[in-house]
């Protein structure tokens, strides 16, 4: 009697070792569509991750070794923020999330926080660059009008997600 969701989209297919960051990760990477699949084993220190695409503009992370929340890298916000996907709390300030430090065209950087990065525990990321005519990131202020506010992304989307930032709600 619950209701579900479930997000599906197509990586590269298996996936593959990569030694580019810190730690070695398993990716599987679409770079025509700018996702990619990462799955890395976390240290507890600050680290980098490889991540096999274009620089991402957002990263969901998720611990699959413990009931915590799903981290959020957006590009709009930079690496000092992050948001939490599966809660209403506002974006929060810690560098321990990703370390205060932007991804780059071939890893992201993770802190020491267990959100992230706990020695030994398991963790998925999902890594999106921006893409044209497949995916765009960015940020709006809601206007208050019952019509709202006009958002281009230079195509139709498929998809939509929102996530308020600027307060818990």
């Amino acid at each position: 009697t619950e209701t579900y969701v479930g997000w599906n989209w197509l990586a590269g297919g298996s996936a593959s070792s990569n030694t580019d960051g810190s730690i070695t990760s398993s990716v599987s990477a679409n770079t025509t569509a700018g996702f990619s699949i990462v799955s890395y084993t976390g240290t507890g220190s600050n680290a980098t991750v490889g991540h096999g695409i274009d620089k991402p503009r957002m990263i969901i992370i998720k611990d699959r070794d413990a009931s915590t929340d799903w981290a959020i890298y957006h590009g709009s916000l930079g690496a000092t923020k992050f948001i939490e996907l599966n809660t209403t709390v506002a974006s929060q300030t810690n560098n321990t999330a990703w370390n205060d430090t932007e991804p780059t065209s071939s890893v992201f950087s993770i802190g020491t926080g267990g959100i992230v990065n706990t020695s030994s525990r398991k963790y998925i990321a999902y890594c999106f660059a921006e893409k044209k005519g497949y995916s765009k990131f960015g940020s709006y202020t809601g206007n208050g009008n019952a019509d709202g506010t006009f958002i281009h992304t230079g195509f139709k989307p498929a998809w939509f997600m929102v996530k308020r930032t600027n307060t818990s709600g």
